[in-house]
């Protein structure tokens, strides 16, 4: 087990970054970061714009590594929903995890990498998104149901890439 620290959580209700990167964000919430989010078995993030769409239950939650982005750059920028310091969470595509926040496991099957597209140019600053390749993310199942919640948290490697169905 590893000690983590979850940095940021996003729920967004909404898909803001559709259409051409140059056209800029559509409006919505000022703040889709959230302190608590609950995490549904197959389905994804409760109140996510991805949350039992069938096209992304088997990336439905999306985790990043704080490492990874520019000290001024946030969830909000690259709309991930998971902001993990302390792993590198790139590097366990293939496997299933556990996130314990202190009220039970969560766990995830990471499945592949949550590439960077032309908007993270707009919301980060040029050159990002060449500069985030291999270091975007992964897109996550949600193999049980939990709780995140910011602070604090045990990550576990529950199985290899031999046990991810």
């Amino acid at each position: 087990m590893t000690e983590v620290e979850v940095l940021e959580l996003l729920v967004s209700p909404a898909h803001r970054l559709a259409g051409r990167p140059s056209d800029g964000p559509s409006p919505g919430p000022s703040d889709e970061r959230v302190p608590r989010a609950e995490v549904r078995r197959g389905l994804g993030l409760v109140g996510d714009r991805y949350y039992a769409r069938p096209a992304h239950r088997n990336a439905s939650v999306t985790m990043m590594a704080s490492e990874n982005l520019p000290e001024d750059a946030d969830l909000r920028h690259t709309r991930r929903n998971v902001l993990l310091r302390g792993i590198d969470i790139d590097s366990y595509i293939g496997t299933t995890i556990s996130l314990d926040c202190g009220g039970g496991p969560a766990e995830f099957a990471v499945h592949r990498p949550a590439r960077p597209c032309a908007w993270m140019d707009v919301t980060i600053g040029p050159g990002a998104q060449r500069a985030l390749r291999g270091r975007g993310g992964v897109r996550c199942t949600p193999l049980s149901d939990g709780v995140l919640t910011l602070g604090p948290a045990t990550f576990h490697v529950v199985a290899g890439a031999d046990a991810v169905s």
